[in-house]
């Protein structure tokens, strides 16, 4: 479902990844994934899968790619797509087709320009039915992470398709134009998955996976900031009652650094 591309962009980082990034973790059982069943595989029309995350009973959000057929550039029929909630080994905590999908009116799924593909590639899915379940809470969404801070994603992805893996620190490396670059470890699949900050204790979605990358040998991510985007794409709802209450949101202004590297993404 994902395509590869690999560009090279010009990058000056001004420090490497935190020694203590964590290793993923599968979250194999109920325990395990306990408050993370807001986090869903998308099954994207049998052409592949990624990554999404509840932020209200009836929204999904997503990476605006994941819309895309990767070999004829189309957009997927968004009614072929489901939302398995907390999916683990076999199960879902809930099943949901998509009604409606929205994408940031900005992406461009052939452009050329990297980053403008990763920061506007986010979008939201309407489900048909909201999931009123309580054991899959919603998450809040908050202000873009900035450059050093720490942060976490959970995620499928290719070898690891039939549960969740969370990745509980990594580092944003730095922000360019828009777009972050994060040391957190993903793959195909992976794209769409929420990454969290976790102040006061509380995970809330501050950014969208949207490729991988390699810089200097380490693998590294390009993640999509929320603040602009997921305003634009709520007015695109255009207040459907069907979503329910909008997620709340606190905008701010990521730190931005000069950054280059070679890309590739999912």
């Amino acid at each position: 479902m994902l395509k590869r591309l690999c560009i090279t962009l010009a990058l000056c980082l001004t420090g490497a990844a935190s020694a203590q990034d964590s290793r993923l973790e599968r979250l194999d059982t109920g325990d395990d994934g306990r408050g993370w069943e807001a986090v869903g595989r998308l099954d994207i029309g049998g052409h592949g899968f990624c990554t999404g995350a509840l932020i209200a009973p009836g929204l999904v959000l997503t990476a605006a790619h994941c819309l895309f057929d990767r070999d004829t550039g189309a957009r997927v029929d968004h009614e072929r797509i489901e939302f398995l909630a907390g999916w683990r080994n076999g199960r879902a905590s809930a099943y949901r087709w998509v009604r409606r999908a929205v994408i940031h009116p900005s992406y461009d799924y052939s452009g050329s320009m990297i980053a403008e593909r990763v920061r506007h590639d986010v979008a939201l899915l309407e489900l048909h039915h909201p999931i009123r379940n309580t054991q899959v809470i919603p998450f809040q969404t908050d202000s873009d992470p900035v450059t050093g801070q720490k942060i976490g994603v959970v995620s499928y992805a290719r070898g690891r398709s039939d549960a969740p893996s969370l990745q509980q620190v990594c580092d944003v490396m730095a922000s360019q134009q828009g777009m972050l670059v994060t040391s957190c470890d993903v793959d195909f699949g992976a794209s769409g998955a929420p990454i969290f900050s976790f102040q006061n204790g509380q995970a809330r979605i501050v950014s969208v996976v949207s490729a991988m990358a390699d810089l200097k040998g380490q693998k590294v991510s390009l993640a999509a900031p929320l603040a602009g985007p997921l305003q634009e794409l709520m007015a695109l709802l255009d207040g459907s009652a069907t979503t329910d209450a909008a997620p709340k949101r606190m905008f701010t202004t990521g730190a931005s650094r000069d950054t280059g590297a070679k890309f590739a993404k999912p």
